[in-house]
């Protein structure tokens, strides 16, 4: 099985310094195959809890290198929750890359363990007679701190759905779990990695990124 690897979160940080620089990423240091996946950027400033910067993947199965590549641009300057990351926030970012696997078809809402499943949900909306779907990532109920009925609640407004949220409509939900191995990496851990395995810390416009500086500033 593969899993999440500190060469993909390389990669993705890669990826998003060469978009600043202009530059081709370089070379993958891991084997290709195809997986869903998922890129999350976070960003901790002053010591505090890292809070979510971008998020985006496939539930289906892709080229992992590709998909690295894409997704961490894509979720880095395109999701619509948040503005587009700037240069000068790369001191302060993290990003986990995740790979899931062990799809299952859960008996139903409660069929899963918190920490261990991600959770897939497809309900018609009562209101509109349409189908809606969401996601959460295995790590995102333990981190708020959530049992099982808020994160079904909570994924259900995810999905777009403001309407009462009976028993009865969370009985009617279809719930697909599964499991994922993620990588976290904050860039100053990437940083030490380039020094060590290619001579010198990442540039941007010939200057040198490390902690604490920021470009533009």
């Amino acid at each position: 099985m593969v899993v999440a690897t500190e060469e993909m979160a390389v990669y993705c940080f890669d990826t998003l310094v060469s978009h600043f620089t202009g530059d081709q990423p370089p070379a993958p240091a891991f084997e290709d195959g195809n997986h869903p996946l998922f890129v999350t950027w976070k960003k901790a400033t002053n010591g505090s809890e890292p809070r979510l910067r971008g998020c985006i993947g496939t539930l289906e199965p892709r080229q992992i290198v590709s998909g690295f590549k894409d997704y961490a641009l894509t979720s880095a300057l395109r999701d619509r929750r948040f503005p587009p990351i700037q240069s000068k926030e790369l001191p302060t970012l993290e990003c986990t890359v995740s790979i899931l696997t062990d799809y299952e078809t859960a008996e139903g809402y409660l069929d899963w363990e918190v920490g261990k499943h991600g959770l897939i949900i497809e309900f018609t909306d009562p209101d509109y007679n349409i189908r809606r779907s969401a996601t959460y990532l295995p790590e995102v109920a333990s981190h708020e701190g959530w049992g099982h009925v808020e994160t079904i609640d909570t994924l259900m407004k995810k999905a777009g759905y403001h309407g009462t949220i009976t028993e009865s409509l969370r009985k009617k939900i279809r719930v697909t779990r599964y499991q994922s191995t993620l990588y976290t990496m904050h860039y100053g851990e990437y940083v030490a990695y380039v020094k060590k395995n290619r001579g010198a810390a990442p540039a941007i416009n010939g200057v040198t990124v490390v902690n604490g500086f920021k470009p533009g500033h």
